[in-house]
């Protein structure tokens, strides 16, 4: 009996170590397994980014980004791309204080979407409908202000924290992801009409030259400048000149009709 169960120990032991080996095996491939995921993941994103859908294109939309090259892009009353700005991995890029940029198109009524970054205490934006007329673009256009909120000074005051229409209509706060993540900006202007989106909300809403918007504008320092936001057609420009860090990706714009 002594024998037998000395045997019996034995071959259970074996089990034992047998079954350990199988579970740590399982257990390595499986973390080999969730290891290789975020890479497919990131992967399947390269190919989508800066595309459209056949669908999307039959619906207007058209790419002001193709995620090589600054094609459609020019400086301010410059047709050179200010040297700041840089296309790495698919991502329209700039990290020092450089000249803004705008489409080598104009536009009128517009759906335009992107996605941005900044970071730490970043401060930069999106103009729309802008002229050469002035030696600033932001003397013309009405500016939707990018911010990383937390930490720029700018977002001290909703009047000028991320997605507003800078000093002019405020946002409401809480929306803008945090400095270094990526958010989705959507600016939809027809005739008098604008919409400033953040994240798939809307922020605000106002009429250009109305009574309310005259009078906003009257108690800014865009008072100085008599042709600020009367343009009913112009460019779509991205402020460069702060520094920090600005990333864009899927640039793309609709026409309204």
């Amino acid at each position: 009996m002594r024998h037998g169960a000395t045997i019996s120990a034995a071959l259970a032991s074996t089990l034992i170590v047998l079954g350990a080996c199988r579970k740590s095996g399982a257990m390595q491939q499986t973390a080999q397994s969730a290891q290789s995921t975020p890479a497919a993941d990131t992967t399947n994103t390269m190919s989508t980014m800066n595309t459209l859908t056949d669908a999307e294109r039959a619906d207007g939309w058209r790419l002001l980004f193709d995620g090589h090259t600054t094609n459609g892009w020019r400086g301010y009353q410059s047709q050179d791309v200010p040297s700041g700005w840089k296309v790495i991995d698919g991502v329209l890029t700039k990290s020092v204080s450089t000249g803004d940029i705008l489409t080598t198109d104009t536009f009128g009524d517009f759906e335009l979407d992107l996605d941005w970054k900044i970071s730490r205490a970043g401060n930069a934006g999106i103009f729309y409908r802008g002229t050469e007329e002035y030696d600033h673009i932001y003397w013309s256009a009405p500016e939707y202000q990018l911010l990383d909120d937390a930490n720029a000074p700018d977002g001290k005051s909703r009047l000028t924290s991320a997605g507003a229409d800078y000093a002019l209509y405020p946002s409401p706060a809480g929306i803008v992801k945090p400095a270094g993540e990526w958010n989705t900006a959507r600016i939809i202007v027809k005739g008098a009409h604008v919409e400033h989106w953040l994240n798939g909300q809307k922020l605000l809403e106002y009429e250009l030259k109305s009574p309310d918007w005259a009078a906003k504008v009257k108690a800014s320092k865009f008072v100085a400048y008599p042709n600020y936001g009367l343009a009913n057609r112009g460019f779509i420009a991205i402020q460069g000149d702060h520094e920090g860090t600005l990333s864009l990706r899927n640039i793309r714009i609709r026409e309204i009709k």
